[in-house]
């Protein structure tokens, strides 16, 4: 049943009837203005100081309700929750839901009847969205509102909800209005600015706030808090997102990266103006890797190490720092001045000895090679030894050629592989120079030759070679 929102005024005769006549009448909280009119009651607030997060409260109260209901059944027993049962009330949902019991609903006055009341507003006609505080910044999405923002019980949550993805353009008009003990004989309604809403009254349980209209701005940082609120749910509710680990993502991660950079390299062959079907495709993609990225900040998070927040704030003083040519008073005209000012920032960011520290050495063995070839130049070292690259190439080639028709290919094993080696690195290093991505430029010919291959299969059969290499 429904206490109302205040005091014994607002209290159904249907609800004071049942109080009388229960065996026993259990309250979500005793912080309440018409406790005093119900005579005998457990008030259930010791479960919150028990409990981390207030869904484990709900779950709480719910088992404790159970066993008090299979106690005394078949006598039934009252549960009475503020305001309405029917709004705002996690625990009551759940409650609907048990199949261990039968519950039967009691409506009661809810406090949105006397927020319309106060704001002479028809919540309908102005199509009112009700959010809870806990949630604003991910739910209010890109919305322009109204909204009201039920259940800020404390200076905390509305300092937070001031300091959400929101600021003074984003309001309009500025001024929000707080909704404080209505019905009682302290009931405050009060415009204040957005940035004195956690100024201006001790917030509680029974306090709310309406916002009238907010623009369409900062719509990324509402979409990211959505993102993020939506992982922490799936961590939680999840059996799958429950158990995955940082190692047990890798794979995920390494896929989705993949993804990305094949979409990339078609949108790389394709005219200004890309088909909106591959625009699509790589925001989709973008979004499935963008979500691999706040899932290990969340698991950090929960680590007590680091969160989302965190990691952007993180990365952007980073690259402050490393951009001096344009935060700072340092020159850089061209491209390779800056290539070398960050390489050396990041020696003195890092303590590292070399500028080749924290190069993975598992990258495939081209993008290796030419990223080490980078490290020289930045420091000002001939990135493929001494000579000509271009006549280091060609006798290489010829060199290997020269020792396969000569048939002997066991012959000095090392030595060729190192000379296949060295012709490869030259190959990079040429790329290089040329402005391509040698690791794109081997893929895109073997996916051509793949697409030969699977064309030749379809026409007349070939006599098979035989590989020669060990299996």
């Amino acid at each position: 049943m429904g206490l109302g929102p205040a005091g014994p005024a607002y209290l159904t005769a249907e609800a004071q009837a049942l109080v009388a006549g229960a065996t026993r009448t259990y309250l979500r909280t005793g912080r309440h203005p018409v406790v005093e009119a119900l005579g005998e009651f457990v008030a259930l607030d010791h479960l919150y100081e028990e409990a981390d997060t207030f869904e484990e409260v709900y779950v709480a109260i719910v088992d404790e309700l159970v066993r008090a209901a299979t106690e005394l059944a078949p006598e039934p027993i009252v549960y009475a929750v503020p305001g309405s049962p029917l709004v705002a009330e996690r625990s009551v949902e759940l409650l609907r839901r048990d199949a261990r019991v039968d519950v039967v609903v009691i409506p009661g006055l809810s406090f949105l009847d006397l927020a319309w009341e106060r704001l002479g507003i028809d919540p309908l006609d102005a199509s009112v969205r009700l959010i809870d505080a806990e949630h604003f910044a991910a739910r209010a999405g890109g919305d322009r509102g109204p909204f009201l923002v039920a259940q800020c019980w404390s200076q905390v949550l509305l300092s937070e909800l001031k300091l959400a993805p929101l600021s003074d353009e984003d309001l309009a008009p500025t001024d929000v209005v707080l909704l404080h003990h209505l019905g009682l004989d302290d009931e405050r309604v009060v415009r204040v600015s957005w940035w004195d809403l956690d100024r201006t009254v001790t917030p509680d349980h029974l306090t709310s706030l309406y916002i009238p209209e907010l623009s369409v701005g900062h719509e990324l940082g509402r979409a990211m808090d959505q993102l993020e609120d939506l992982v922490r749910t799936l961590r939680t509710r999840c059996p799958w997102d429950r158990v995955q680990t940082h190692g047990s993502l890798m794979p995920h991660l390494l896929e989705e990266s993949y993804e990305v950079l094949d979409v990339l390299r078609q949108l790389d062959r394709t005219e200004p103006g890309a088909p909106a079907e591959l625009a699509g495709h790589l925001q989709e993609e973008l979004g499935d890797l963008l979500f691999q990225i706040v899932f290990h900040a969340r698991l950090a998070e929960e680590a007590g190490q680091f969160g989302l927040a965190d990691v952007a704030r993180g990365v952007h003083d980073k690259l402050v720092g490393r951009h001096p040519h344009v935060f700072g008073d340092v020159d850089a005209s061209t491209a390779a001045q800056v290539v070398a000012n960050w390489e050396e920032i990041k020696k003195e960011e890092k303590g590292r000895a070399s500028v080749t520290e924290g190069i993975p050495m598992d990258l495939p063995a081209l993008l290796l090679s030419t990223k080490l070839q980078r490290k020289a130049l930045s420091v000002g070292l001939p990135a493929d030894g001494e000579g000509d690259a271009a006549l280091d190439l060609r006798a290489l080639i010829v060199a290997l050629s020269q020792r396969e028709a000569g048939g002997d290919k066991e012959a000095d094993a090392a030595e060729t592989e190192d000379l296949v080696g060295a012709a490869l690195f030259a190959v990079a290093g040429l790329a290089r120079r040329l402005g391509v991505d040698p690791e794109t430029a081997l893929r895109t010919r073997a996916l051509a030759f793949r697409d030969a291959v699977v064309e030749c299969e379809g026409e007349a059969p070939v006599v098979p070679v035989p590989d020669e290499r060990a299996h």
